[in-house]
């Protein structure tokens, strides 16, 4: 908000310079983001008056004039300014005058040979915005020649732009900043309290009809008559321009006004505008939109309204976008002779949501959003009342209010304060050389300024009373939505008391920093995944809805990202498709997020590690005469074998068809230590076609927290070594048909089991189909390696163990044995 100090001095003492003031107000956290000195824009230009003009002799477009600016002699000023003529005020820049909004100093020159010494400005080379194409002609008669420019033009100001958090809306208004800047200087406020305005009790045209009494708790609609629209005084035009606005007309002036002054929104209809809309009674009401409404706000354009889009209407049509800007339908215009003025509350949340719908802000939005003193509504409302009587000569006619807000015992909180709690928060203070803590009269100065009310209360029973003070703290209505509890206050406390004031010293002994075991754990897969050659990615957790078991945003910002993911793949996908587009080839990655799904017992989130490979993953075909070799069913396996093997897991890989997207015989899900970990397998055939993929793409999933539990387990955490044998190994090789449906991991885990006294290892070495295989088997081989630590194994040890597993397989799976 753009503070003008001039308009702040009539609201607050301040005693501080400017530069003083804005450090002050950063240390207090409202930052001064920018000073603008308004003072050197015009330093060393004066009133003067043009006593004579004369065309150029050598220039049809310049003239040559006589300004007196009360000095010995007249000025000879070339000028080429179209409107310029005698007995006019203008503000003359004289000889080392520095105009620094044009980067020009003026000097004595020469202009087609005519001696000028000095200029007649115009308002835009004083730095300030006009709609005249030529010199600035002052309106005032009788200007003091040779005096200063900048009071006349609102030059003699400093500007303070400064940013407030999004928890003070107070400080969006002049009123609240200057109780901020007594608060912090001890100032004395003079906060102009608008007297009572005179209405008839009598009945009129005007009713309300509000339908939502929580999305507008409060409307104020008063009728104005025998208005006179004309432009505003110049001190208001002033105002208005200093912090940023434009000037339009008086009536429209005095509402901006005092949104920037009490930070209350408000806004005039034109009354008879109302009335044809209405065609009948005038009745003003408040309700949402309704589906396909459509309304012309004051920037021209037409909008059409949502369901969350709350609204102003004239017997039910719709003339504005409440809270957010008027329509263009009703607005004020030069014809204006009579206004319905509207002062109102409404809830932060619906106009938060019907501005972000009808993709619109505005200052009074801005306001909304954050919250209106609801405590200010009449006071606000009586201003504008009489400074429209003032300045547009209008005469109140009627008066409606429809007000359901609590009663006003309620608009302020008491919140308990302990000052021991005071002092364990914010830490000891610097006394000099010494240190000390914050006394009761320090937290009493500091509250009481900010505009609350303390008082003492008992302590409880049973406690320590000693060096012990509570206070009752009633919080003023303007900051009730800021100062909700204890903590609140103690913030105010430091803020105001000064954060540099407080001792900065260190805790006395550090302790070491570390990861936490689950962060350790996915660095270090991480690690793995990378040295695989994937690539980390990382994707938005919002996706287009149509999914099942999906979690759907109440108010999305987008269409597009309006429900959250329930799976990594989809993502992945999505990317690899994108790339292969953009002729970055295949994209070989992996991704570690969340994952969210509607279950019967509510919403479920989990963290999942994703990844997704696809083409040929070798750098260089030269080895193969240039020809693509996409990646295997089984060399994709690996890469995740690799990992575990890596992590030191046991992981078992069973076959899987639930998944749509995935291939039904080549997709299998992963267990480990008979917990679900995930799912890997080739993506189907049918996707891959729509999607324009490669044949061979695989993707994986894997539950995080399963893989992290089983990588948390002492014996995982801990290496331990495992003594190596001196003694040569023992294999034999054994063959047999195996029925397809039987798993080769499940043959594996009974060889191993059957065979655990002296077996080390078991390997697959073989598999085929076809001729000589009986319909519906497979012929698998596999190498056993038997080994002990202690003596080299004998024929007649290796046997019986040998045959035990032969057995185990007839027996269990009934395979038929070829060696």
């Amino acid at each position: 908000m753009r503070i003008s100090l001039n308009w702040l001095r009539e609201l607050v003492e301040i005693k501080l310079s400017p530069e003083e003031l804005a450090e002050t107000l950063t240390m207090a956290g409202f930052e001064v983001e920018e000073i603008e000195d308004r003072r050197t824009w015009a330093n060393g230009v004066v009133i003067g008056k043009v006593l004579e003009r004369q065309p150029h002799p050598n220039a049809d477009k310049l003239s040559v004039c006589q300004v007196d600016i009360g000095a010995d002699e007249t000025l000879n000023i070339v000028c080429g300014a179209a409107n310029v003529k005698a007995d006019i005020y203008v503000p003359v820049a004289t000889t080392g005058t520095y105009l620094p909004n044009i980067d020009l100093k003026i000097k004595p020159a020469k202009l087609r040979g005519v001696a000028s010494q000095g200029m007649i400005c115009s308002l835009k080379e004083l730095g300030l915005p006009t709609d005249v194409d030529g010199i600035h002609i002052f309106t005032q008669e009788n200007l003091p020649l040779g005096s200063d420019v900048r009071p006349l033009l609102g030059l003699d100001d400093v500007i303070l732009d400064l940013t407030a958090t999004a928890n003070r809306a107070d400080a969006l208004s002049m009123v609240g900043v200057a109780r901020e800047v007594a608060a912090l200087t001890g100032g004395k406020l003079s906060i102009p309290e608008p007297g009572e305005v005179s209405i008839p009790k009598n009945a009129g045209n005007l009713a309300l009809k509000i339908a939502d009494t929580q999305a507008c708790p409060a409307y104020i609609g008063t009728v104005i008559e025998q208005v006179k629209i004309a432009p505003s005084p110049e001190w208001l035009q002033q105002r208005l321009r200093a912090a940023g606005v434009r000037p339009i007309s008086n009536v429209v002036d005095i509402t901006n006004y005092v949104l920037l002054e009490w930070g209350q929104p408000l806004h005039a209809f034109d009354l008879s505008r109302l009335q044809s809309v209405a065609s009948s009674d005038l009745t003003i009401g408040v309700r949402f939109a309704n589906h396909g409404e459509s309304l012309k706000t004051l920037d021209g354009q037409t909008r059409t309204l949502a369901s969350q889009n709350l609204l102003i209407t004239a017997n039910d049509k719709a003339v504005a976008l409440a809270g957010v800007m008027g329509g263009e339908e009703t607005e004020v215009y030069q014809g204006t002779q009579s206004l319905v003025l509207e002062a109102a509350l409404f809830d932060s949340v619906a106009i938060r949501r019907s501005s972000r719908s009808a993709g619109l802000r505005s200052e009074a939005s801005g306001r909304y959003e954050r919250g209106v003193n609801r405590a200010e509504l009449e006071v606000a409302n009586r201003r504008a009342l009489s400074l429209i009587s003032e300045l547009a000569s209008g005469i109140l006619v009627q008066q409606e209010i429809a007000d359901t807000r609590p009663h006003p015992s309620t608009w302020r909180r008491s919140i308990a304060l302990r000052l021991d709690r005071v002092n364990q928060i914010l830490g000891p203070i610097e006394l000099g050389e010494d240190t000390g803590e914050l006394q009761e009269q320090d937290v009493e100065r500091i509250l009481t300024a900010l505009g609350c009310q303390l008082t003492p209360s008992d302590n409880v029973p049973g406690e320590d009373t000693t060096h012990q003070s509570r206070w009752s703290v009633s919080v003023p209505p303007y900051r009730y939505r800021d100062l909700e509890r204890e903590i609140d206050l103690i913030e105010e406390i430091a803020r105001l008391y000064g954060y540099n004031k407080f001792c900065d010293t260190l805790p006395e002994k550090a302790e070491a920093g570390y990861l936490p075991l689950d962060e350790e754990l996915i660095r270090k897969l991480r690690a793995f995944l990378r040295a695989e050659g994937l690539t980390e990615l990382i994707h938005y957790s919002l996706v287009k809805p149509g999914e099942d078991r999906q979690i759907v945003l109440s108010n999305p910002l987008f269409v597009e990202y309006s429900a959250l993911r329930n799976d990594l793949i989809s993502g992945l996908i999505d990317a690899f498709q994108y790339n292969l587009e953009q002729g970055n080839g295949a994209l070989n990655g992996f991704e570690i997020g969340q994952i969210f799904w509607r279950e019967e017992d509510g919403l479920q989130e989990t963290e999942a590690l994703a990844g997704i490979v696809g083409g040929d993953i070798s750098l260089g075909k030269w080895s193969k005469s240039g020809r693509e070799e996409p990646i295997t069913w089984f060399e994709a396996k690996g890469i995740l074998e690799s990992v575990f093997r890596q992590l030191g897991l046991q992981v078992e890989f069973q076959p899987d068809r639930r998944d749509d997207r995935l291939h039904p015989g080549r997709t299998a899900s992963l267990w480990i230590q008979g917990n679900s970990l995930g799912i890997f397998g080739q993506l189907h055939p049918q996707l891959r076609r729509e999607k324009g993929l490669p044949n061979s793409v695989y993707v994986f999933q894997l539950d995080l927290d399963v893989l992290l539990d089983s990588l948390g387990q002492d014996e995982m955490l801990v290496p331990t070594f495992q003594p190596y044998s001196t003694y040569p190994a023992s294999d034999r090789d054994i063959a047999f048909f195996a029925p397809v449906k039987i798993s080769v991991a499940e043959i594996q885990k009974l060889i191993t089991k059957a065979g655990k006294d002296l077996l080390e290892s078991v390997e697959l070495f073989d598999e085929y189909r076809g001729e000589n295989v009986p319909q519906g088997q497979r012929s698998l081989a596999f190498r056993l390696v038997y080994r002990a630590s202690d003596r080299t194994l004998t024929e007649a040890e290796v046997e019986p163990v040998h045959n035990k597993v032969r057995e185990a397989l007839v027996e269990k799976f009934g395979v038929n044995l070829r060696s």
